[in-house]
């Protein structure tokens, strides 16, 4: 039921679409509450890059009048939502945060875009990302910068900081973000909400205005998914994008609900990484959530993570080399300032890898992943951190060489995850220094629905109290 006491823009997607359904409101009252909420705070954060007053209105009456004629609704009528700006959305232009493509306007909408509208969302906005989407922080040239509603010096995460933001902040009930390296995941750490990294080919991926294919690192490694508040809220968009396009011949029908392992399911719990110094709110996060899964009935066991180092080093040995191609060319000579030390940060001491080098490495990946696949059959949950350390201040990559490798030593739990393409969990547990904190849960492909699960007894037992309660 809702809150009378809850402004429109406070209620969460699951119940949105209830009230709409049973017509204690309307579309259109929805939608401009959240663009009230959007003129208020927007200015201040620059969550959205673009905001479409008017095309959401319009679809909001649209969607009133199929309410009045009795039409079959879908699971998202009436939740306004926030689009990517590297995500095609037609009559909009993919900027993907770089000058050179502010006028690159999508004529067709990517396959997520697709699958939300069919499931009645509207979109109020498209949400800012950092340049080429290549940063954990969230500001370009074109858009600026993206804050963190709970601190303005700390990072909204990034790519994905204006979704971040902008459902933390109340901006719409539903983001859609990606997440190749933690772009996902991390913003949704830094800014207080859910965030889902589903398994490579669950969720179908294309951008109609794209000029060339995707090279073999984002094929391998990069997905889209959902940001939320709550975790209902966060399994209801992600089952509404998680539907077939015939775009994307890597997508795999898979149902969204497995056989649950027999007995108690154990739990890896990964607390540490030789080397890597851990912030102590990490470690307390870390407990908190393990205690919790105990008392639910899961068996939690600390255990160490297969060729874990090694993974997160081969994330970077792939993405670079296969950057070099387009993105880091395209960084120095239409990334702003910030970027472009960040970029070369991240270079430095990575030699550019020869043709063997690269098959090579390609190769090692399945070692990889075979490794991962067998231990996650005697331990089918992992309880990690998505960053060794809390939310780290704004360009934090940037400053110096030994800041930017600590950062990137830091964020090793995003980038072994993604480079064996496997889905991942954030789930915030509580506050730190001003801060959200929180945890990532991790399972075997095609898992969503345990990560669900044990997420919803992290949500439960946490009570954490999203920024909009503020």
């Amino acid at each position: 039921m809702m809150n009378p006491q809850q402004a429109l823009w406070q209620l969460g997607a699951v119940d949105i679409a209830a009230a709409v359904r049973r017509r204690d409101v309307s579309c259109r009252e929805v939608t401009a509450s959240v663009l009230a909420r959007i003129a208020q705070l927007n200015p201040q954060t620059n969550a959205l890059a673009e905001v479409l007053a008017e095309e959401a209105l319009t679809a909001a009456n649209a969607a009133d009048q199929r309410t009045h004629r009795g039409d079959e609704l879908g699971p998202l009528h009436g939740v306004p939502v926030s689009i990517k700006i590297n995500a095609d959305q037609a009559g909009h232009a993919t900027t993907n945060g770089v000058v050179p493509l502010r006028d690159h306007i999508a004529h067709e909408d990517s396959p997520v875009v697709a699958h939300w509208r069919k499931a009645g969302a509207i979109i109020v906005g498209r949400s800012n990302t950092a340049t080429y989407s290549s940063r954990w922080f969230t500001d370009n040239g074109l858009h600026g910068r993206t804050l963190n509603p709970w601190d303005a010096a700390i990072t909204p995460g990034g790519s994905s900081g204006g979704a971040a933001s902008a459902v933390a902040s109340g901006m719409g009930a539903l983001a859609h973000g990606n997440d190749i390296g933690g772009s996902i995941r991390y913003p949704a750490y830094a800014c207080g909400v859910l965030g889902l990294r589903p398994t490579v080919g669950r969720v179908p991926a294309y951008n109609p205005s794209a000029t060339a294919e995707r090279g073999i690192t984002p094929q391998l490694m990069s997905v889209q998914g959902p940001l939320a508040r709550n975790l209902a809220d966060l399994r209801l968009g992600y089952e509404a994008m998680a539907r077939g396009d015939a775009r994307d011949p890597n997508w795999v029908p898979v149902p969204h609900e497995l056989p649950r392992p027999a007995g108690p399911i154990r739990v890896a719990l990964f607390r540490r990484s030789p080397g890597i110094p851990v912030d102590p709110a990490v470690t307390a996060a870390l407990n908190d959530a393990a205690r919790w899964l105990q008392q639910a009935g899961y068996e939690v066991v600390e255990a160490e993570l297969p060729f874990f180092n090694e993974a997160a080093a081969l994330w970077r040995t792939l993405t670079v080399d296969d950057s070099r191609r387009n993105i880091i060319a395209g960084v120095e000579q239409h990334g702003d300032e910030t970027m472009q030390r960040s970029q070369r940060h991240l270079l430095a001491g990575m030699p550019e890898t020869d043709r063997d080098g690269f098959l090579d490495a390609l190769a090692r990946r399945q070692t990889l992943v075979r490794s991962w696949s067998v231990f996650l059959q005697s331990h089918p949950l992992v309880l990690m951190p998505v960053s060794w350390q809390r939310p780290c201040p704004q360009d934090e990559d940037a400053g110096t060489l030994e800041q930017a490798r600590a950062l990137i030593d830091a964020q090793s739990p995003l980038l072994a995850t993604a480079a064996l393409g496997m889905p991942g969990l954030s789930v915030p547990t509580g506050m730190a220094g001003g801060v959200p904190i929180g945890v990532q849960l991790l399972a075997w492909r095609f898992r969503e629905d345990l990560l669900l699960e044990a997420g919803q007894v992290l949500e439960s037992a946490a009570q954490f109290l999203p920024f909009t309660t503020r």
